[in-house]
């Protein structure tokens, strides 16, 4: 299974990117970095959700109801004359449960490594987030998913299934935020001066992080 971050390097996520930029005004490149850094917390933070009983139910009923892939099949009309409101108002819904309460602290985080405020992070993951939330109903279909205890192990596989300790402790310091911006020093320091490591989502994350050029 392709890991959440291989998506964005495919036709189907610079399509994902490019919309997303034109919907929000955002820049291309600084889009891009947002969903890069983004996409991985919100699947740790399904994946978290989904290792209960409720959480896991409550996610499969969204996949095999709403959020089932289709989104995907006409992305086009979707940005072609600018993302509708229900959209963004799913987004935002979808980031509301998956997040909770740690969400400004994550955009927080987020936007000053991107270079961008808070805010204009969190309109880039209310667009992203039906999308995404499509990739994992399509994903499930494809991988016939049918019991809410499978749904961590997709999830997982999303995430690249090979997480190092740095890796899972940089996205729970994340996950961890909650919204008064003290997190940021800390989880800028834990991987401006820590993980060199350049393979996975450790690698990628750290490089960008870093301030790679």
């Amino acid at each position: 299974m392709s890991g959440i971050l291989d998506l964005l390097n495919s036709d189907l996520g610079k399509t994902i990117i490019s919309g997303v930029s034109g919907s929000t005004g955002t820049d291309q490149n600084k889009t891009s970095s947002v969903l890069t850094m983004a996409l991985p917390v919100l699947m740790k933070a399904m994946e978290r959700n989904a290792s209960t009983p409720e959480g896991a139910q409550g996610l499969m009923g969204a996949l095999s109801s709403k959020h089932d892939g289709s989104i995907l099949d006409n992305l086009g009309g979707l940005f072609g004359g600018g993302v509708d409101d229900s959209v963004k108002t799913d987004g935002s819904k979808i980031l509301g449960h998956v997040l909770g309460q740690r969400q400004n602290g994550v955009q927080q985080v987020i936007g000053q490594k991107a270079g961008i405020d808070a805010s204009s992070v969190g309109e880039i993951l209310k667009v992203a987030a039906p999308i995404i939330m499509g990739v994992l109903g399509k994903q499930s279909r494809q991988n016939n998913v049918s019991d809410p205890n499978q749904l961590t192990g997709l999830l997982g596989g999303l995430l690249g299934g090979n997480e190092t300790k740095n890796e899972q402790s940089f996205l729970e310091s994340i996950l961890d935020a909650d919204g008064d911006g003290s997190v940021i020093d800390d989880v800028a320091g834990m991987v401006l001066g820590g993980n060199k490591k350049q393979s996975g989502l450790g690698g990628l994350l750290g490089g960008l992080f870093g301030g790679k050029n």
